[in-house]
């Protein structure tokens, strides 16, 4: 029987996986790995440190198996990290990611100078911090002698497509959150190249995320004890390729993914751009399109809360406190906002903070106002659906926080909708395995292999009652970064 590796480079580790071709998961590892933050709000990764973990994950997998039973490979990652990489492919400095907030000029001078309406009409949508475009403006105006040495700039799972085959490649959905693609028409924009001061023989070719782009590189198929002729597929941003491991294809669909940040993915047919722009259009990774929000910390502040503040990694046993009285009661507010935020207020000074807490407040209150902020914070973005028209009745979740019985259900009364848990929880890291299958021929298109594979294991409804504590919960929750904002722009430094 064929068997395919999804790979799912995230932020804190990278999480391998083995399928046969009826999807199911014969083996998992992962190996995590360092991040820096050299100054406050900067965030950056060595790409060195993700191969190493990549081939040491390959080799533990494939330990034992038929190694000649192995189709295909497909990596999904994190998104709009820049890597840059000099005439002969040789990284030039640490890998800024998706949660370094030091563009925030860049960022403004794009919104402002270049103007909104113009980056949407390019790109389809607004600069971020955290994308790819604002980056290459800072290392330009900070790094002028690194800036002048690149020869190719990539995503952090293309950079790993690239030591497996030797070709520069780019799937739509991840070059999608880079604001130097024209998502509507699939293709680099020259534009925003310009803009950059990039051109297109500096950026990786173009590809659908199920389409192969090459084949192991003969050096590390023999270091592996694999044929020479396994496939590599292009590979999805990490929120696409878990929209595809947990069957969110096509209209009504909707995925929440609760990792070390936090998205709300809504497939659509067709293209479309929230005019707010506090939404991002992306290409999805089953050749059609998407709208997501994304929130830069989830999973992430309950970590931070549980390890850092209270000193324990038994997150079960700090949840065990919270009472089912206890849901919509709590009089503790938490801004989820420890990196900044994304969507839907696009500000990278905002910060987190409890507020509310008193005499008597204790340990589990401010655990659970955690919880909540997060559910909050992923609400905004669900409202801004709502305000264009795009509902959905239910919405898969997956990612590490989506483990916790108490954060299903907070989620589903806070958002008023029934939460559906997949039969396999390996999100990003089986859609690619998924994507992988397509590209070598098991399954004719995406949508195909998701009816085929994907099933929903648990579903949680909200309670009426709990759900309308909680939707005034709510209304207060969105008075706080307002009248916060002020502040947070004033001591930004």
């Amino acid at each position: 029987m064929d068997r395919f590796i999804g790979i799912d480079l995230g932020t804190s580790s990278v999480k391998l996986l083995l399928t046969d071709e009826e999807g199911r998961v014969e083996k998992t590892t992962s190996r995590s790995y360092p991040i820096s933050f050299p100054q406050v709000g900067w965030s950056e990764q060595d790409p060195a440190d993700w191969w190493r973990g990549v081939l040491s994950g390959l080799a533990e997998i494939l330990d034992g198996i038929d190694k000649n039973s192995v189709r295909g490979i497909c990596c999904a990652g994190q998104m709009h990290g820049l890597v840059a990489l000099d005439e002969n492919d040789e990284v030039i400095r640490p890998c800024i990611l998706w949660n370094d907030g030091r563009t925030a000029p860049q960022t403004d001078w794009l919104n402002t100078e270049v103007g909104r309406s113009r980056l949407t009409e390019f790109t389809g949508n607004i600069a971020f911090a955290g994308f790819t475009a604002p980056k290459l403006l800072w290392m330009r105006e900070n790094e002028p002698e690194n800036f002048t040495r690149i020869s190719r700039i990539m995503l952090p799972k293309d950079y790993i497509n690239y030591m497996l085959t030797g070709v520069h490649s780019c799937d739509y959905s991840d070059a999608s959150g880079m604001l130097l693609l024209d998502v509507r028409n699939r293709c680099w924009s020259r534009e925003m190249m310009e803009i950059c001061h990039v051109s297109e023989d500096m950026m990786p070719f173009l590809f659908e995320s199920w389409e192969v782009t090459g084949v192991v590189r003969s050096e590390i198929a023999e270091m592996l004890g694999l044929s020479t002729d396994v496939r590599v597929c292009a590979g999805a941003g990490d929120n696409a390729a878990a929209a595809v491991g947990t069957g969110t294809v096509g209209k009504g669909a909707c995925n929440i993914s609760l990792g070390t940040s936090g998205t709300i993915f809504i497939p659509s047919d067709g293209f479309a751009v929230d005019p707010n722009n506090a939404l991002h259009a992306f290409c999805h990774a089953d050749g059609r399109w998407h709208l997501m929000g994304c929130i830069l910390s989830a999973a992430s502040c309950n970590n931070w809360l549980c390890d850092s503040i209270l000193g324990t990694k038994d997150f079960a046993a700090e949840q065990e406190m919270i009472t089912d009285d206890m849901l919509g009661r709590n009089r503790v507010f938490f801004l989820p906002y420890l990196m900044g935020e994304r969507s839907p207020i696009n500000d990278t000074d905002a910060r987190a903070c409890f507020v509310g807490m008193s005499m008597d407040s204790r340990r589990e209150d401010m655990v659970q106002a955690v919880l909540e902020g997060v559910a909050f914070a992923l609400r905004d973005c669900m409202e801004v659906a709502h305000s264009l028209g795009v509902r959905a009745e239910s919405t898969m979740l997956c990612g590490g926080g989506a483990k916790s019985v108490l954060w299903r259900r907070i989620i589903a009364n806070v958002l008023d909708m029934t939460i559906d848990i997949p039969g396999c929880e390996e999100g990003p890291g089986y859609g690619a395995a998924m994507l992988a299958m397509v590209g070598c021929g098991v399954f004719s298109t995406v949508e195909e292999c998701c009816r085929a594979l994907i099933g929903v294991r648990e579903s949680i409804s909200p309670d009426p009652d709990i759900a309308a504590v909680y939707n005034e919960r709510y209304v207060r929750f969105r008075r706080i970064y307002p009248a916060l904002k002020g502040f947070f722009s004033g001591n930004a430094d």
